[in-house]
């Protein structure tokens, strides 16, 4: 667990719990420039693929998925990167660089005239997102104390469940009536209002990590790869049907677009339920947390392909999918900082890139599928598979951990 600074350890009740919140509200505002595309694809598509949307909408859906792939491919390359970088930097200090990073990424995205543009702002505003949560998480965990530390974390993680439940498809019906310009220039307002809470209430705290190089060094384990190689994969079955939740809605239940923002509202209270499920279970048993998890996904993204037809199975598909997939969320983290040990900023920001390597690998591979003929129900046999392939590896790890563990205990 991170030092306690005594400037944020000593901070009282009436301070630290504004500063939770403050922070937690910028997690609140990535959610919200990570997920409501999901629900705005044939919008986007519509906007800035106009001549091939008339074409083909199906293929310009499936093209404009790649909206969600440029933002996770800057999460994966700036996790790391600003990790590393910025061991020394102090983490308040750090906290409002990276929200003025994601105001600017996010107002760029919303002006850019062009589909080429757009998906170069959306890699801007991806770049901060993973040492965001990284050095807000250390922060959170320093106001709480010894003992606490992990409710720090979680106060920070709770804002992407809040956006996915609220803000989420709010955001996305604003985006149906008035544009999908004008919800990313309110998210950019989130952001704003984000960065200027954390200046009012977060503490100032040292930079408690060590040097670059010490940051980098914990790549060197291989069972850090192997976690995030079986998040990357595992996770991308969620967001191969997550990110195309809207055509499904429209398409294949046939509702009207205004029951997409519900949809996502099932979602994101599956997702509240199955985070705090999976962080308590997690804490008992891990290994059995992320087997159990993988496989209830599995489960349930098969039962969203045979049922998505109808409003019932749309409904339960999508709560269920959400509850099993971040049910997986703190079996994740936690077996990648047990495997991480000592780099607590590195290990924030792997476990970001993973996340964010399975978002664009399931957006894409969602896509593929859509675009290849073969419906907008396939995404979910995508991540029936996905799911597959992510369970195997947790089993592999799991079994190395028990072979070397003996012999290499630290």
């Amino acid at each position: 667990m991170p030092h306690i600074s005594n400037s944020v350890a000593e901070v009282g009740a009436r301070r630290r719990w504004p500063a939770l919140l403050a922070l937690a509200f910028g997690a609140v505002a990535i959610g919200l420039t990570e997920f409501v595309p999901a629900g705005l694809l044939p919008q986007i598509a519509q906007d800035v693929l106009g001549a091939e949307y008339t074409t083909s909408p199906p293929d310009a859906v499936a093209h404009a998925g790649w909206m969600v792939t440029a933002y996770a491919l800057g999460v994966v390359v700036g996790a790391p990167t600003i990790a590393a970088l910025t061991a020394r930097v102090p983490r308040r200090r750090l906290v409002l660089a990276l929200l003025v990073m994601f105001v600017a990424g996010t107002v760029a995205s919303a002006v850019a005239p062009s589909f080429e543009l757009v998906i170069a702002a959306r890699f801007v505003a991806g770049l901060p997102h993973g040492a965001y949560f990284g050095a807000a998480g250390l922060l959170a965990a320093s106001l709480m104390g010894p003992g606490s530390e992990a409710r720090g974390f979680a106060a920070v993680l709770s804002g992407l469940t809040v956006a996915n439940v609220v803000g989420v498809p709010a955001i996305t019906r604003l985006g149906q009536t008035a544009g999908w310009r004008t919800a990313y220039l309110l998210i950019a307002l989130v952001f704003a209002l984000a960065l200027l809470a954390v200046a009012a209430t977060v503490p100032d705290a040292p930079a408690t990590g060590g040097s670059p190089a010490a940051e980098l060094r914990s790549l060197r384990r291989p069972l850090v790869w192997l976690t995030a190689v079986t998040a990357a994969v595992g996770f991308a079955g969620f967001f191969a049907i997550n990110s195309y939740i809207a055509p499904v809605t429209t398409e294949v239940t046939g509702l009207s677009t205004g029951a997409v923002p519900w949809v996502l509202v099932a979602m994101g209270l599956g997702m509240t339920v199955g985070n705090a499920a999976g962080g308590w279970y997690a804490d008992r048993d891990l290994p059995r947390a992320t087997l159990l998890g993988f496989g209830a996904m599995i489960a349930t993204a098969a039962l969203f392909g045979l049922t998505a037809d109808t409003t019932a199975g749309l409904f339960a598909g999508a709560f269920l999918i959400g509850g099993t997939s971040l049910f997986l969320g703190p079996a994740l983290q936690s077996r990648l900082i047990a495997v991480a040990p000592g780099a607590q900023l590195m290990g924030a920001a792997v476990n970001q890139s993973a996340m964010n390597i399975a978002n664009s690998l399931g957006a894409a591979l969602g896509g593929a599928v859509i675009a290849a003929g073969l419906g907008y129900r396939a995404p979910a046999w995508v991540g029936v598979g996905l799911g597959v392939a992510g369970l195997a590896l947790a089993a592999a790890g799991f079994a190395v951990d028990r072979r070397h563990r003996p012999a290499t205990a630290d």
